[in-house]
């Protein structure tokens, strides 16, 4: 229907210009040459004035009937990443003021995913029943994980903006899953690289027990065996331990030259474990992931009564290397940091960008679509192959004429595969520095 109406007004507006008309008064048609020629002047002039008539009156074309989106988020109100809950919704709400001041129409519906599948489960059924058409979230891989079933197989578009683990790459989720965050497929090897670059040969792998860290792992460690490089641990644990003294002490035994940790929350007290025997930053090269560096800043909050590293010595983390996806990329929409810090001036940027994509990219494919029943089938194409466009007021603008668009955004060049992911990743480079503060020292782009 959507596209029925826009032909409609194409043909409007082309009918308005073949019969548009004009007429002279006669004032500049006089001749020397007799009547004759005062009448073909005339017509000439008459047929000018028409001309320009057509120029100057024709009617501009209609405006694009906005689509109605209903959007719900599934993010981390509660639990070990609600120190980071302004950076996921913050950058949302953005977005609606946006898209509804440039012509959009976007219905925003809150939910606490926790960091507990029984938590998403129950909001999830909350979200379903309020009717939304989109889905943003969970945060974490796992928590995803547990719903998507539920989601996807009631034909809803779910986006994460931060899901990195890959599982999702060839989850059978009927194309009705999408994220903005980059697969682990391009951050694993990218990380093995940084520590084969360094110069490390014996690596342990330290990860966490479920999708997102075991998923990971294994990338890391084929990608450093494929190098020439040796895993003389590979130590996985039980996210929900009180104690890590065990599996640390399988790293200490190995006697590696550097240790990767793969982990969320946790990984704060897994780290003072490996200090207090003697395998830490000041011991051994560590390098950690967005899952360790997103949760270290969560601990900051002081509502979130998981402790911190050391509190009172942020320096000992200093010389962890990591990779997370940027929060400011390069080849990202120019603006975006800027209007992001001015609209919520004390919320971190942890995937912030990747959030704020999951709804653009959303209501565009809607629009796309004429209707929100339409965001699955449309939200891969609307990020490749058509006119580049990098804000929604401009994607928007250019849909309303009828053209096809690409759509790279506050996270960079989307570039979605067939399976509804990023085809390219952009990657901050980060060291801790003696406060305890992860530093960005370069960025890394991984894919075609």
């Amino acid at each position: 229907m959507k596209h029925m109406l826009r032909l409609i007004a194409l043909l409007t507006a082309l009918a308005l210009v073949a019969a548009a008309c004009g007429g002279g008064d006669g004032d500049d048609t006089t001749t020397t040459e007799g009547e004759a020629a005062d009448t073909t002047e005339a017509a000439d002039t008459t047929t000018t004035e028409a001309e320009e008539e057509t120029t100057t009156t024709a009617e501009p074309p209609m405006e694009m009937v906005p689509v109605d989106v209903k959007v719900g988020t599934l993010l981390p109100q509660t639990g070990t990443l609600a120190g980071i809950i302004d950076a996921l919704e913050k950058p949302i709400e953005m977005a609606v003021e946006e898209i509804n001041a440039a012509g959009g129409s976007v219905e925003l519906v809150k939910s606490d995913s926790g960091t507990s599948p029984d938590v998403a489960t129950v909001n999830v059924d909350q979200l379903l029943n309020e009717e939304v058409d989109l889905i943003i979230g969970a945060a974490a891989s796992g928590v995803s994980l547990s719903v998507i079933d539920k989601i996807t197989g009631s034909q809803v578009a779910q986006c994460s903006p931060s899901n990195t683990a890959a599982a999702f790459s060839d989850y059978d989720d009927g194309g009705f899953y999408f994220r903005t965050a980059p697969s682990d497929v391009l951050q694993g090897p990218l990380l093995a690289d940084i520590v084969i670059s360094d110069g490390f040969v014996d690596v342990a792998v330290v990860y966490r027990n479920d999708e997102y860290g075991a998923g990971f792992a294994d990338l890391v460690e084929q990608t450093l065996t494929d190098s020439g490089g040796n895993v003389v641990a590979s130590v996985a644990y039980d996210p929900e331990a009180t104690s890590f003294d065990a599996e640390v002490a399988q790293v200490v035994d190995a006697a590696p030259e550097a240790v990767v940790v793969i982990s969320f929350g946790e990984g704060a007290a897994l780290m003072q474990a490996m200090i207090e025997a003697g395998a830490g930053p000041a011991d051994l090269q560590i390098y950690v992931t967005d899952g360790f560096k997103d949760s270290v800043e969560a601990l900051d909050n002081p509502d979130n009564e998981t402790p911190g590293v050391s509190a009172d010595d942020p320096a000992v983390l200093e010389g962890v290397k990591g990779t997370a996806p940027s929060a400011s990329p390069e080849n990202g929409e120019a603006t975006f940091p800027d209007r992001f810090a001015a609209f919520a001036p004390e919320a971190p940027s942890i995937f912030s960008a990747q959030a704020y994509d999951c709804l653009v990219t959303a209501v565009l494919a809607a629009e796309v679509a004429g209707s929100a029943d339409g965001i699955a089938a449309e939200m891969n194409g609307v990020t490749k192959d058509g006119t580049k466009c990098t804000t929604y007021s401009e994607c928007h603008a250019l849909i309303a004429e009828g053209e096809d668009i690409d759509y790279d955004g506050a996270s960079g060049p989307l570039e979605f595969t067939d399976v509804g992911e990023p085809g390219v990743g952009t990657y901050d480079f980060y060291v801790y520095d003696a406060e305890g503060t992860p530093v960005v020292e370069d960025q890394l782009v991984a894919g075609s």
